[in-house]
């Protein structure tokens, strides 16, 4: 059995999706989740549940039971995650799984003051644990998602121009669906053991490079502006944002500027089988496609 586990309503769910189309058999195909009332429309396509938590070390055990292989997809809870994981790949282990397969992001630990630092050490160290398990490995390295763009750029893009503190920095953000697609596709094959993954796309991109394509699609000039931390914080703050949300926005540009998520190399394409969606043409889908719609209705 193929079980999913760590993030069943998103990532996971959307790679079990690609599974069941790849023609692997419902009966091969599990979730963990806490509690079945979370499982319910997994139920529905016939996956098979399996109850787990991450703090209780037996229910692990017992969910793991007669897994061949475990999709163990990172928790963002940051204080428990190392903990938990480490739970789980020992639970792994005493039931006989003979593969996980880890999802984290691409990360770089090239400054000591990287505002991903703390982060990228703590996946660095669930790493290290899957490795030394002696349990076969396949380790991910996401990059940021495409589809986390409009989020940075917001509802008014077009006419009020990007204001974002990310510098000249560049990410190869791929689509969410095709890196769980790229995922599903490993999960239903055989070769990829004690294997690491770039999961980007094939094109660095910066929001300079953002504004031309939006300006180059729309016909109109759209301007990029990147304020220093402080000054972003404050201005979406006094807008309306939480400072928290501010905090996380600031925190993924400067990490963007200090090149966290330039990649030099990629295996995406290479799983898909094709070429990645590039940043532009989902740009042109989101921004544009409905307004199009709109026109000729």
């Amino acid at each position: 059995m193929i079980l999913i586990a760590g993030d069943t309503g998103n990532f996971g769910e959307i790679t079990i999706d690609f599974l069941i189309s790849k023609g692997v058999a419902l009966s091969k195909i599990g979730a963990m989740v806490k509690e079945r009332k979370y499982g319910v429309e997994l139920l529905s396509k016939g996956v098979t549940l399996r109850i787990g938590n991450y703090n209780n070390y037996a229910s692990l055990v017992e969910a793991f039971n007669k897994v061949d292989k475990l999709l163990l997809i990172a928790e963002n809870n940051l204080e428990s995650r190392a903990h938990q994981h480490e739970n789980a790949v020992n639970a792994a282990k005493e039931a006989g799984i003979k593969h996980i397969l880890y999802t984290h992001f691409i990360y770089k630990n090239e400054k000591a003051n990287s505002l991903n630092d703390s982060l990228g050490q703590s996946y660095s160290n669930i790493e290290k644990i899957i490795k030394e398990s002696g349990i076969a490995y396949t380790i991910f390295r996401n990059n940021l998602y495409t589809d986390i763009l409009p989020v940075f750029l917001g509802e008014q893009v077009l006419e009020e121009g990007i204001f974002f503190p990310a510098g000249d920095g560049k990410a190869a953000f791929a689509l969410k669906k095709e890196m769980a697609e790229a995922v599903a596709n490993v999960l239903a094959s055989e070769g990829h053991e004690n294997r690491e993954y770039s999961i980007s796309n094939t094109e660095n991109i910066s929001f300079g490079d953002i504004a031309e394509m939006l300006s180059d699609i729309s016909g109109e000039t759209v301007t990029y502006n990147s304020p220093d931390a402080a000054t972003y914080i404050n201005t979406i703050v006094s807008a309306g944002t939480f400072k928290e949300h501010a905090n996380f926005l600031a925190n993924t540009g400067e990490a963007i500027k200090q090149g966290e998520f330039y990649s030099e190399k990629t295996d995406l394409e290479k799983l898909l089988g094709r070429k990645p969606t590039s940043v532009k043409a989902y740009l042109k889908q989101f921004y544009f496609s409905k307004k199009s719609e709109m026109t000729t209705a």
